[in-house]
C-alpha cells in the first residue's frame, strides 16, 4: 500500500511538473510577457513579469492541494480579484495580437469601419458573462 501511495505521488508531482512546464513554455515561446511590456512601455520590468507568473503559478498550485486561509479581508479581495482580470484580459490580448487574429477576423468579416466598437462589444460580453457567472445563483448550471 505504502508503494502505491508513493508512485502516486511521483506519477502526480510528474504529471504537474509536465503541465507547468508545457504552460510556461508556451508563454514563452509565443512572446506574450516581452510584447506585453513592449507594448505597456514597462520593458524594465520584465524580469518581475516573469517572476510573477511563476510564483502566481506556484501559489495557485499550493491553493489546489493545501487547505489555508487567508483573513485579507473583503477590500483586499477586491483589489486581487480585480488584479487578477487585468491579468487574464491582457494575456488573452496579448495572445490575440500575437496570433494575429483580430487583422484575420476583421478582413475575413470585412469588417473595415468600427474596429474599436467591435473589440469593445467583445469586451463587454465578456464582462457580462463573467458578472452573471459569478452574481448569479445557479447561472452555470442552466
Amino acid at each position: 500500500m505504502l508503494f502505491g501511495w508513493a508512485m502516486l505521488v511521483i506519477i502526480g508531482f510528474g504529471s504537474g511538473l509536465f503541465v507547468a512546464g508545457a504552460v510556461v513554455a508556451f508563454i514563452a515561446i509565443i512572446g506574450v510577457v516581452p510584447r506585453l511590456a513592449q507594448k505597456s512601455g514597462t520593458k524594465k520590468y520584465i524580469k518581475l513579469y516573469e517572476e510573477a507568473i511563476i510564483a502566481g503559478g506556484i501559489i495557485g498550485a499550493c491553493d489546489m492541494y493545501f487547505d489555508f486561509y487567508l483573513p485579507i479581508g473583503r477590500p483586499l479581495v477586491i483589489f486581487l480579484s480585480f488584479c487578477i482580470g487585468v491579468f487574464y484580459g491582457s494575456l488573452a490580448v496579448s495572445l490575440a495580437e500575437v496570433l494575429n487574429i483580430i487583422p484575420i477576423l476583421t478582413r475575413r468579416a470585412r469588417l473595415q469601419q468600427g474596429l474599436r466598437w467591435f473589440v469593445c462589444a467583445i469586451a463587454l460580453g465578456k464582462l457580462t458573462g463573467s458578472l452573471l457567472y459569478y452574481f448569479v445563483p445557479g447561472f452555470y448550471y442552466m
